[in-house]
């Protein structure tokens, strides 16, 4: 019987699902924020999207994704 990667079968590494999954509800966090004019909030999301927590989950420049998130409507 062949053996099987299940990480790959499973839809890729799960630490990096983790990570996106942490981003996206960042993402999401700060847009309700900005939506709802909560301050509190707002300035919480842009310290983890500043924070070297933030470098470790991902690549993305974090000045360049709060630029395109307050361009959004």
């Amino acid at each position: 019987m062949a053996k099987t990667n299940r990480t790959k079968a499973q839809g890729g590494d799960p630490y990096e699902n983790l990570a996106n999954a942490i981003v996206l509800q960042a993402v999401s966090d700060y847009r309700m924020a900005k939506k709802s004019r909560n301050k509190r909030v707002e300035a919480e999301v842009l310290r983890f999207f500043r924070s070297q927590w933030f470098g470790v989950l991902t690549e993305i420049d974090p000045e360049y994704l709060i630029r395109r998130l307050d361009e959004e409507d």
